[in-house]
C-alpha cells in the first residue's frame, strides 16, 4: 500500500522535533512516527519541484529531500566556507559544460599542452584530474574477462559463466521486447497520423474536438474507424497532438531500449571482446604504469554519467541556469576511470591514490561489479585515503539485491564477508524517491543492514550532461553524490571534522523513517530502513550541518561506534 501525506497533516506534526541546537535552529524529524495510520494523498510535484526534489524538505514541502534549501536559507546564508575539493571518480565529464566549468578543480602547477609532467605528480597534462582509460570506451563486464583470460580457479571461472549466461538470456529477450514494442508503436503513430490527416481533410479543421469528430456523416469504413480511433483517444482528455507526443517518446525509449540491449550483447558480454587493446597497458598488473593521458572528459555525448554525477554535487549555485549543485564551494576534480562497462580495479585503485594524492577530501564512486579479481588493490587503495582522511561515497548499486547475502557483493565494499569494516572513511548510499511512505525506497535500489549506511534521492534526479544540456537519470549512481554534496557541505563549513566524523554525522543525523517500506518493488518483500541499513535513515543536510556544528564546538560528542 501506498501512503503519502498532505501539507496540512504534516504541519501538524511539524512541530515534533527530536533535538534543539544552535539556539533556535532544530533538526528536522520524521513528522508522524507511524505513517501507515495517515493515508492521505500527496499532490504532484510541480515541475520545478520534480527538477528540485531532491533539495526540499520533508516538513515543509511533504516530499522525502535532503532539506538542501533549507540549510542554505536558515544556516549557511551565503557563508562559502573553505573550499573542498571533490574528486568524480567516473566516466569522463563535459569539463565546458555550461553549469560546471567554473567549479572545476585546476592543477595550477600544470602547464596545459606541454607533454610534460610539470609538477613530478607522475602524471602528465594533468590539469582537472587525469584519465586511466586512455582512448578507451566499450568494455566488458568483469565475468566475460574472467573467463577471456582465465582469471582464478575453476570455480571463480564457472560462478563468472553462471552469471554471464543468466544476463546474457535477459539482455536477449529484454532486446527482443524493446524492438517488438517498437515496431508496434510506430505502428499505432502510422495509424493516428492517417486518421489525423483523414478527420482535418473531412472536418476542413486543423485542430478539432471529439464534438466536431461527431458531425461527421460517412459510410466510408476506412474513415469511419478513424473516427472511432479519435474519439477514444480524445476521450482521454489528451489532444491528438499530446497523444502524438507520447508515442513519439514511447518510440525514443523503445529505441534506446533497444540498442542499450545491443550494446550489452555486442560488447559488455561478449567474451571475444578486448576493449583494453587500445589503452596499452596490462590493467591486471598493477605496477604497469604510466598509461591514460591527462584529458579526463567525455569522449562521446552519451558518456553522460559523469558529467550528471557532477551536477548533482557542484553545479554552479545561483548563476541563473541550469540547476544547482548540494555543495556550494567545491573544486570537481574528473578522473576517468569507469568505460561503458565493467571497471577495472587496477583503474579505480589508483584513480582514488590520484584523487587522495592531488588533494581531495571527499571522493565519489558511482560505480560498483560482482566480480573483483584484484579487490585488495582497491581496499588498499581505501585504507590509504582513510590514512590522508580522505571520505569514500559509494553507490549501493541497481540490482534490487540484499548487499548482506554473500552471493551478492557488490565491489568495491569496506566489509569483506561482512566482517569489520576495513576503514571507517566509506559511506554506501541506497536510494529513494520522491513518494514518503511504503514505496519510499526505489525499485532498483540494493539494501542491506551490513552493507549499505543510508539512502539519498536517486529517482527522477535532473541533472547536467554534456553539450551544457540536462537530463532526468535514475540510480543509487545519483543517490551517491547527493550525499557527497552533503560531505562537502560539511568539511567546507567545518573544516577540521575528520572522515569518519563527516561520515557519522551525515549518518546519525539523517530522518529516521520506521514505517516497513516495499524492496525490489515486491510488496511481499518489506523491511523498515533499520533492517536495510545501517543507520536507518534519509540523509539530511540541515540537520547535518547542525550536528556538524555541534560536534565542531564540542556541544557534542560524536560517538564513531554509533550507527
Amino acid at each position: 500500500m501506498k501512503i503519502t501525506f498532505s501539507k496540512s497533516i504534516l504541519g501538524l506534526y511539524a512541530a515534533s522535533l527530536f533535538m534543539a541546537a544552535c539556539g533556535s535552529t532544530a533538526l528536522v524529524s520524521t513528522p508522524i512516527e507511524n505513517i501507515d495510520n495517515i493515508p492521505l494523498k500527496l499532490a504532484p510535484l510541480s515541475e520545478d519541484q520534480k527538477k528540485d526534489w531532491g533539495h526540499l524538505d520533508l516538513v515543509a514541502d511533504t516530499i522525502p529531500g535532503m532539506s538542501v534549501d533549507k540549510a542554505y536559507t536558515e544556516i549557511i546564508k551565503g557563508k562559502k566556507g573553505k573550499q573542498v575539493i571533490v574528486a568524480v571518480l567516473d566516466s569522463g565529464m563535459d569539463l565546458d559544460h555550461e553549469d560546471l566549468k567554473d567549479v572545476l578543480w585546476t592543477n595550477t602547477k600544470e602547464v596545459p599542452g606541454n607533454n610534460k609532467d610539470d609538477d613530478k605528480n607522475g602524471y602528465v597534462d594533468d590539469i582537472h584530474g587525469y584519465n586511466f582509460l586512455g582512448e578507451s570506451y566499450n568494455e566488458q563486464m568483469e565475468a566475460a574477462r574472467i573467463l577471456r583470460l582465465k582469471i582464478g580457479d575453476a570455480a571463480y571461472q564457472a560462478k563468472a559463466r553462471e552469471t554471464l549466461d543468466k544476463d546474457i538470456k535477459k539482455a536477449q529477450q529484454s532486446k527482443q521486447i524493446t524492438k517488438q514494442n517498437k515496431e508496434q508503436s510506430e505502428q499505432i503513430k502510422e495509424i493516428i497520423q492517417d486518421a489525423d490527416d483523414a478527420a482535418k481533410s473531412e472536418l476542413n479543421k486543423e485542430v478539432y474536438t471529439a464534438q466536431d469528430l461527431a458531425t461527421i456523416d460517412t459510410e466510408d469504413p476506412m474513415l469511419k474507424q478513424y473516427v472511432n480511433i479519435l474519439t477514444q483517444l480524445l476521450a482521454s482528455g489528451s489532444t491528438i497532438a499530446e497523444i502524438k507526443d507520447e508515442v513519439n517518446s514511447d518510440i525514443e525509449r523503445f529505441s534506446e531500449g533497444f540498442d542499450y540491449y545491443t550494446e550489452r550483447l555486442e560488447y559488455h558480454f561478449n567474451v571475444d571482446f578486448d576493449g583494453r587493446k587500445v589503452v596499452g597497458d596490462n590493467p591486471y598488473d598493477i605496477n604497469d604504469v604510466p598509461y591514460g593521458n591527462g584529458d579526463p572528459s567525455n569522449r562521446v555525448e552519451d558518456e553522460a554519467h559523469a558529467t550528471h554525477v557532477a551536477g548533482i554535487i557542484a553545479a554552479e549555485r545561483n548563476n541563473g541556469i541550469g540547476i544547482d549543485g548540494v555543495a556550494n564551494n567545491v573544486a570537481i576534480m574528473s578522473i576517468r576511470a569507469v568505460p561503458n562497462g565493467d571497471e577495472y580495479d587496477k583503474d579505480i585503485a589508483l584513480g582514488i591514490r590520484y584523487a587522495v594524492d592531488n588533494g581531495a577530501k571527499v571522493i565519489n564512486g558511482s560505480f560498483g561489479k560482482p566480480f573483483s579479481p584484484n579487490a585488495e588493490w582497491v581496499y588498499d587503495a581505501i585504507k590509504y585515503a582513510a590514512s590522508k582522511d580522505v571520505l569514500f561515497v559509494h553507490a549501493a548499486g541497481n540490482d534490487a539485491l540484499n548487499l548482506d547475502d554473500p552471493k551478492n557483493a557488490n565491489f568495491p565494499n569496506d566489509q569483506i564477508n561482512n566482517g569489520p569494516e576495513i576503514a571507517d572513511n566509506v559511506i554506501t548510499v541506497g536510494a529513494i524517491n520522491e513518494d514518503y511512505g511504503s514505496e519510499m525506497v526505489t525499485s532498483f535500489s540494493n539494501y542491506g543492514a551490513i552493507n549499505v549506511d543510508i539512502f539519498a534521492p536517486g529517482q527522477d534526479i535532473y541533472s547536467t550532461v554534456p553539450e551544457s544540456k540536462y537530463k532526468y537519470f535514475n540510480g543509487t549512481s545519483m543517490a551517491a553524490p547527493a550525499v557527497a554534496g552533503i560531505a562537502a557541505l560539511i568539511r567546507s563549513q567545518y573544516p577540521k571534522l575528520t572522515a569518519p566524523e563527516v561520515k557519522h554525522i551525515i549518518m546519525q543525523s539523517g530522518l529516521s523513517i520506521k514505517t516497513p517500506v516495499v524492496l525490489g518493488g515486491d510488496e511481499s518483500n518489506t523491511g523498515t530502513l533499520k533492517e536495510i541499513s545501517k543507520s536507518g535513515r534519509i540523509a539530511n543536510a540541515y540537520n547535518a550541518l547542525i550536528m556538524a556544528d555541534q560536534v565542531s564546538h564540542g556541544k557534542l560528542k560524536l560517538n564513531l561506534d554509533a550507527k
